[in-house]
Formats: C-alpha cells, structure tokens, sequence
C-alpha cells in the first residue's frame, strides 16, 4: 500500500530540507560546471518572489520544488527535486502538477525552466516533455550555454483550475 504525498508550502526551516537542498545543488555540481549552475539555496529560496514546497509522505521529504515570478504573466520553476530513493514514485510528477496548477491559478501565460543538458538531466527533461514543456531559447536574465536547456510551458489556452 502506498503512502499518500502531502505538498506543503514555505516549509523552509527543518534540516531534512536543508540537507535536500544541498543534495540538489551536489547533484548540480556533479553534472554541470559551476558557472553553468542556476540552482537556488537555501536563503535564495526566501526570497519574495519565490514560493517553494516540499513533498511528505508521512514524516518523510521526498521531494521539492519552487516557482518564480518573473513578472505578473510568467513563471519560472526553481530546485526541483526528488531524494534519489524515492525517484521512480511519482514525486516530481505530482510536484510539477502542483505548480503548475498554482501557475494558472495566478493567471500566467507561460512558465519556463532550466535545466542541465547532460545525460544525468534526461530524466527531468522527459518529464517536463510529458507534461507539455517545449525546448525553447533564453529567456530572464539566463545567458545560452551548452550545458543548459531552456524549456516553455504556453498555458495560454491551458485549462485554469
């Protein structure tokens, strides 16, 4: 039997997220040079625009993940993150809706995202596929290099919640 994920919000202060953090910004540094590195931490993720979550089962992190607000009609997705032993379980899958979900609610017309171009980020690159993103140019202040890829969700049209 399975254990029901719980997506809280602003949940910043305990250590088991401080350590899931850190695990997604090792996974970063194992896979993509430093300057190519635009994971957020721990006090950058308190920051006004931000709102992040974290995903439970039971007593439990499994998971995480923000969105960004680059201006009233565009969202940026920020840390997403699965613990390495939970992958597999929907954890991102159920996240990714969440905000998206949230996106609409706050009337955007497009979320973007980035993420790296390795191998090791083909998994999150799929998912994003599956749920509509598309491979897109720059876009904020991001600047192209090789070891990123930029994707678009164009929720004009979307079904709002």
């Amino acid at each position: 039997m399975s254990i029901a994920m719980e997506i809280r919000e602003g949940d910043l202060e305990g250590p088991e997220v401080a350590l899931l953090l850190q695990a997604h910004l090792d996974t970063m540094a194992a896979h993509s040079p430093p300057e190519s590195i635009f994971a957020l931490d721990l006090d950058a993720l308190r920051g006004r625009d931000i709102t992040f979550w974290s995903v439970w089962e039971a007593s439990t992190l499994v998971g995480c993940g923000a969105l960004r607000e680059l201006n009233v009609r565009h969202g940026e997705i920020k840390s997403m993150h699965t613990a390495a032993e939970h992958r597999g379980k929907g954890v991102a899958q159920a996240l990714l809706t969440h905000i998206i979900e949230e996106a609409n609610i706050r009337t955007y017309s497009k979320v973007s995202l980035e993420t790296g171009s390795a191998l090791a980020f083909s998994p999150a690159r799929m998912l994003y596929s599956r749920n509509g993103f598309r491979e897109t140019g720059t876009f904020g202040e991001y600047v192209a290099n090789p070891f990123s890829v930029f994707m678009d969700l164009d929720l004009k049209g979307h079904p709002r919640v």
